[in-house]
């Protein structure tokens, strides 16, 4: 930007071209941040749905167990499946797996995001299209913990 004699602001003929680049490697570097956020997230659920899950199997398995074997045994085995049971219900309430799929589906999103940004960095020339491809891939990522999506193209998100 340039002043003029009259104090008024004119655009350089360059600077279009600089704020357009600017916002783009804004969102290359958000989506760098978010893929990274979302990757320890569903690292983070898969230990807690694994933490939780895990304990509720096993703890009803022995109270089963010894609840079959003497008499003597029912009143610890009913103390061992109320364990089992606040496991379980910890699993439920949380829905670890859920969350974990969310930001599985969300870092690919992201990833998405900065490959895209990363190669349209790589070009000399940059158009407005291309930020508004980005926006829109932003927006997808940004969808992508709420549920089932698809990259642009119409390629799935996998859960996996």
């Amino acid at each position: 930007m340039t002043t003029t004699a009259d104090g008024s602001m004119r655009l350089s003929a360059d600077e279009p071209r600089r704020r357009l680049r600017a916002e783009i490697e804004r969102l290359h570097d958000e989506a760098t941040r978010q893929r990274a956020l979302a990757h320890r997230r569903a690292e983070f659920w898969n230990k807690a749905h694994i933490a939780l899950g895990f304990p509720a199997a096993l703890l009803a398995g022995i109270a089963g167990a010894a609840g079959l074997a003497t008499a003597d045994a029912r009143v610890p085995a009913a103390l061992i499946a109320l364990a089992s049971a606040g496991f379980a219900a910890g699993a439920g309430f949380l829905r670890s797996d859920a969350r974990r799929i969310a930001n599985k589906r969300a870092r690919g999103a992201w990833a998405d995001l900065e490959g895209k940004a990363g190669l349209k960095l790589a070009h000399e020339q940059l158009t407005p299209e291309d930020l508004r491809e980005l926006l829109d891939a932003r927006q997808i990522a940004l969808a992508a913990y709420d549920g089932e999506g698809s990259l642009p193209g119409g390629a799935p998100l996998a859960p996996g």
